[in-house]
């Protein structure tokens, strides 16, 4: 599966899809409320205009208020933001990436979750071939 690579976002720019995806549709000052130490509420409605000028959110209008939300699905955005991740920090190897995962989790991982990553390598591994 090819992953639909996504522009690098600011910090900020990030912080914002988080809390729409966490939230779901929000106004600019629940969307302020969201971001820890938050620009002041006229940075966070600039960086929403950017945000919706390169197509990654839009909004409604409920009323006087802009309700905003996310346009490119959470699963998307998730696939691209581990595929930089990875080309990032792990020359693009999805076997660095889960031997630092594992490395970081192991001992707090249970019998189940390990059993379902083995799951998804058993079906990587048929897919593959």
């Amino acid at each position: 599966m090819r992953v639909k690579k996504l522009p690098a976002f600011s910090r900020r720019e990030r912080q914002i899809l988080d809390v729409l995806y966490r939230r779901g549709p929000s106004t600019a000052a629940e969307i302020q409320a969201g971001i820890p130490n938050s620009p002041s509420y006229s940075a966070v409605r600039a960086l929403l205009r950017i945000l919706e000028e390169k197509g990654h959110i839009g909004h409604e209008e409920q009323g006087t208020r802009y309700v905003y939300a996310p346009k490119v699905p959470r699963d998307e955005a998730r696939r691209s933001a581990i595929a930089h991740l990875m080309q990032t920090f792990f020359d693009g190897s999805p076997e660095q990436a889960m031997a630092a995962l594992l490395d970081v989790s192991a001992r707090d991982l249970s019998d189940e979750e390990l059993g379902r990553m083995a799951e998804l390598i058993a079906k990587a591994r048929k897919e593959g071939r």
